[in-house]
């Protein structure tokens, strides 16, 4: 299963606006992706929904660890990877 890890960086962490941008990525591509965060060791959750990303109470500097299977896996996980890279298109940071 294709997998990257990535370091949150955002003020917000996982939350709110950075959130519903990363499922909105997710519901874009043809891939299950889940999600968990290696920093508090909790997940996997799906990486598609709002509520079980929110529980993984993911904060700023905190890793994640991001797998997708499914025709788009590869595409999916590029795509998540510039999002967060670019510390959710946030030009303030």
């Amino acid at each position: 299963m294709p997998s990257i890890i990535l370091t949150v960086n955002h003020d917000a962490g996982l939350h709110a606006r950075p959130l519903a941008q990363f499922v909105k990525v997710v519901g874009a591509f043809d891939a299950e992706v889940q999600v968990t965060n290696l920093s508090r060791e909790k997940g996997p959750s799906n990486g598609a929904s709002p509520l079980s990303l929110l529980l993984l109470a993911v904060t700023r500097g905190q890793k994640i660890l991001v797998e997708a299977t499914g025709a788009e896996a590869e595409e999916v996980l590029e795509a998540l990877r510039a999002l967060v890279e670019s510390n959710f298109e946030d030009e303030r940071e």
